[in-house]
C-alpha cells in the first residue's frame, strides 16, 4: 500500500513522461496530494477522556465531527479505580502517541487530565468540558462541595467490589431513577435509559485522593461550563475556569455536554486544537477575559 508520500512522488514521476497536459495534472494532483499529507501530519491527536458514570461511547457525536474534519481521535477506557491509578494509566497512553496532542477531559476526566498531562511536553492543549480541575494536593469531595448547586451526593448508591489483591471495596453509581435529573437532564428519556444502564461506576476512592501537580498551571487550556449542570456546580467550572486562566465558554446544557451539545464541545476543541498552542514552543496563555455565552 502507497503512502501519501510515495503516491506523490509516483505521481510526479509518471507526469515527467506523460504529453504536457497529463503533466500538468499530474503534477497538480501531487501536489494536492502532498498539501493534504503535510496538512494531516500537522493536526494533533485529539485524547477524549471520559469521567465517571460514563464510558468513552459519551463522546461519540464528538469524534464523528472531529473526524470528518480530519483529526486522529482517541477515546481511552479511564479505568475510574482511583485518580493516581487513573491518571497513571492515561499518562501511560499518551506516551505512545507521536506528536502534539489536544487532551480533553469530562467530569472527573478533567481531574485526571490534569494530572496525566503533567511534565508531558507533547500536550499543547488541556480542554475542560464541565469538569473537576483540581490544584495539586486538593480532593475532590472538598473541591465539589466548595459551591454550592450539584444534586449528585444524593443521587449516588453504593456497592462493594473486590480489588486485585483481594480486599473490598467501595463503588459508585447513579440510581437509575435520578440519573436524568442529576447527569443529562433535557436528553430524551430514551437515550438517557441507555446511559444508565451502561454507566461505569468509580470507587470511592477516587473522591478522596489527593490530586497530583497540575497541568493546567503550564499548558493552556480551555473550558466549557455547562449552565444547567447539576452534577458539578456552575459556579465551581467558573472558579476553576478562572483559576486556571481558561478560554472560557458557557453553555446552555445539563452535565453530558457532549451529548447534549456535540456541536459546541467540537468547535471548542477544534478552537484549541488550532491555536498557536498546538506548535512547538507555544507559551502559557494570560488572564482570560469574561466567559463566551452560547444559548
Amino acid at each position: 500500500m502507497l503512502t501519501a508520500t510515495a503516491l506523490a512522488a509516483t505521481t510526479a514521476g509518471a507526469a515527467a513522461t506523460a504529453s504536457p497536459a497529463a503533466a500538468g495534472a499530474a503534477a497538480r494532483t501531487a501536489a494536492r496530494t502532498g498539501t493534504a499529507a503535510a496538512a494531516a501530519a500537522a493536526k494533533p491527536t485529539v485524547v477524549l477522556v471520559h469521567g465517571a458514570f460514563a464510558d468513552g461511547s459519551s463522546w461519540d457525536a464528538v469524534i464523528r465531527r472531529l473526524q470528518r474534519d480530519g483529526y486522529h481521535v482517541i477515546a481511552p477506557a479511564n479505568p475510574l479505580r482511583g485518580l493516581p491509578g487513573d491518571s497513571a494509566y492515561i499518562a501511560s497512553v499518551l506516551r505512545t502517541i507521536r506528536g502534539p496532542i489536544v487532551l480533553v477531559g469530562h467530569s472527573y476526566g478533567g481531574a485526571v487530565i490534569s494530572n496525566a498531562a503533567f511534565g508531558n511536553t507533547q500536550v499543547k492543549a488541556l480542554v475542560y468540558i464541565a469538569a473537576l480541575v483540581p490544584d495539586e494536593g486538593e480532593v475532590l469531595s472538598v473541591l465539589s462541595a466548595k459551591f454550592p448547586g450539584s444534586q449528585l451526593n444524593a443521587a449516588l448508591t453504593s456497592t462493594p467490589f473486590t480489588k486485585p489483591d483481594g480486599t473490598t471495596a467501595t463503588q459508585l453509581s447513579i440510581r437509575p431513577d435520578r440519573f436524568r435529573a442529576v447527569f443529562a437532564a433535557g436528553i430524551p428519556a430514551v437515550t438517557t435509559a441507555v446511559l444508565a444502564a451502561t454507566q461505569r461506576p468509580i470507587s470511592a476512592s477516587a473522591f478522596a485522593d489527593k490530586a497530583g501537580p497540575a497541568a493546567w498551571k503550564t499548558i493552556p487550556s480551555w473550558t466549557l461550563v455547562a449552565t444547567r449542570d447539576r452534577t458539578i456546580a456552575p459556579a465551581l467550572e467558573r472558579f476553576e475556569a478562572r483559576r486556571a486562566h481558561s478560554h472560557t465558554i458557557e453553555v446552555d446544557s445539563p452535565h453530558l455536554a457532549m451529548i447534549a451539545r456535540p456541536e459546541a464541545v467540537t468547535r471548542l476543541i477544534l478552537t484549541a486544537a488550532r491555536s498557536g498552542a498546538t506548535t512547538p514552543g507555544a507559551v502559557r496563555v494570560g488572564r482570560m477575559g469574561p466567559p463566551k455565552k452560547i444559548g
